[in-house]
Parts: C-alpha cells; sequence; structure tokens
C-alpha cells in the first residue's frame, strides 16, 4: 500500500469519525437536556475556546513546518545543482589529460543523482542509487586529489577545486536528512485527537437545535480532514500529490550543459 493511498484513507477515517464523535457528543446533550429541564451545562464556553484555540495552534504550527520542510527540500536541489556546476567548472584547473576522464564520471554521477529519488516509495531502489552516488563520489574525489598531485599541476588550482567537491559530496547527505526529517507520530495522533474532541463539543453544543445543522457539521469535518491530509502531504513531497519533482529539472539541465 502506498504512502498516498494511506493518507487518502487515513484522511477518510477521520472525516467519518468525526461525524461519529459528533454524533455522541449530540446524543449526550440531548440526554442532558432530558434529565435537566436547565439545559446544558453552563460556562462550557470558556472550555470550548480553549479547545478550538488549541487545535488551531497545532494546525498552525504543523502546517507552518510541513510547508517550511518542502521549501527547505526544494531549495537543496537547487543548491546542489550549483555545487555540481561550481565543481564541474573547476575542472578546468587540472592538467589537460587529467579533465576528460573527471568529466565524464560527472556527468553519470549527475546522470544518476537527477534519478535517484525518482522512485522514493521503492526505498530498496533509492537506497540502491544512493549507495551507487556515494561510491561515484568517492571515485571522482580520488581521481581529483591523484590529479592534483601531479607534478604538472597547479597546488592553488587543486585547493580551489576540492572544496567544491566537498560541497557537492556534504550537500547529498543534506538531502538525505531532509527527505527523513519528520516530526513525531504522536503530533498526528494529538492533531487527530484534538480535532475528535472538538467534534464531540460541537455535537454537545449544538442538542439545543430542534433540527440538526449538518451542512455545517460536514464542512468541518471537511475541511480539518483536508487539512490533515495535505500536511501529511507535504512531509512527504516525493510521494503525494504535492511534489516537489519540478525542481529536478534543475540537475537535468545541469547535464545538458556539460560537454
Amino acid at each position: 500500500m502506498t504512502l498516498t493511498l494511506v493518507a487518502i484513507l487515513s484522511a477518510a477515517a477521520l472525516f467519518v469519525a468525526m461525524l461519529v464523535f459528533y454524533e455522541i457528543g449530540r446524543r449526550v446533550g440531548v440526554a442532558r437536556l432530558a434529565s435537566d429541564p436547565d439545559g446544558l451545562a453552563h460556562g462550557i464556553g470558556a472550555v470550548d475556546g480553549a479547545v478550538f484555540a488549541l487545535l488551531g495552534l497545532l494546525i498552525a504550527f504543523t502546517f507552518s513546518g510541513a510547508a517550511s520542510r518542502f521549501e527547505a527540500r526544494r531549495d537543496l536541489i537547487t543548491q546542489e545543482a550549483n555545487a555540481i556546476g561550481t565543481a564541474y567548472l573547476r575542472l578546468d584547473l587540472l592538467p589537460g589529460d587529467a579533465q576528460s576522464e573527471l568529466r565524464e564520471l560527472f556527468r553519470r554521477y549527475v546522470d544518476l543523482r537527477a534519478v535517484v529519488y525518482a522512485e522514493a516509495a521503492d526505498r530498496p531502489a533509492t537506497e540502491a542509487k544512493l549507495a551507487e552516488a556515494a561510491a561515484m563520489q568517492e571515485t571522482i574525489w580520488a581521481k581529483a586529489v591523484a590529479a592534483g598531485r601531479r607534478p604538472d599541476a597547479i597546488a592553488p588550482a587543486t585547493m580551489l577545486l576540492l572544496p567544491a567537491l566537498n560541497d557537492m559530496i556534504d550537500i547529498t547527505t543534506t538531502r538525505v536528512t531532509a527527505t527523513r526529517d519528520h516530526p513525531p507520530l504522536v503530533i498526528y495522533l494529538l492533531l487527530a485527537g484534538m480535532s475528535l474532541v472538538g467534534s464531540l463539543l460541537i455535537g454537545y453544543g449544538m442538542a439545543e437545535n430542534k433540527r440538526q445543522s449538518w451542512l455545517h457539521t460536514v464542512a468541518f469535518a471537511i475541511v480539518l480532514s483536508l487539512t490533515v491530509y495535505v500536511i501529511v502531504d507535504l512531509e512527504f513531497p516525493r510521494v503525494g500529490l504535492i511534489r516537489v519533482d519540478a525542481a529536478d529539472q534543475l540537475l537535468l539541465e545541469l547535464r545538458k550543459s556539460m560537454r
């Protein structure tokens, strides 16, 4: 089962659960009205306000965090393309006969990096591509160091190339870390729990109405369940509907520029 399907089913389950909790709250309220002619408990508005304020803050923080991580992952692709491009240009500083092999390695490396997350849902395939890229990095580094130690190499020029290669290698680790950076599961459980409690309180508060307002109830459940789905989708931008795949075009354009 794909993560997208899990997220959709989870949002649908939350929607149904919110309607169920609304009905439970309404029935509790109706029972209270039947047993107490004075009506529902007084002073519950403060409790309702506190719960919904906390729910709003939780949604705001989780949504803001997911959006920030989404933008960070997209920016990292740009940073990697710039790092590779800089290192590739600085190959001109090496002896002429050492450049052709390294340029070919760079072209193969960019081809690999452009598709390394193409099938992020297939974890073994992605891990295999990451391992292949790491091995290629070691080869590029070793050959660049060897070329810089040659008698005809210019030492200051080599000192410019190696930091660029180091940045190119480091950014891959940063990207891997970014793909695994997610809030703890308890945050999502708390968000779902607060949504259910909110539905329960709404149902209880509407018990005094002779006719149920299903429009507001369903709209509330739809808005919250969709919000939770979008938050989860932003957290996994390689397997959901909201994706960062368009940013990979930068690596493809860089590959075309390598001659």
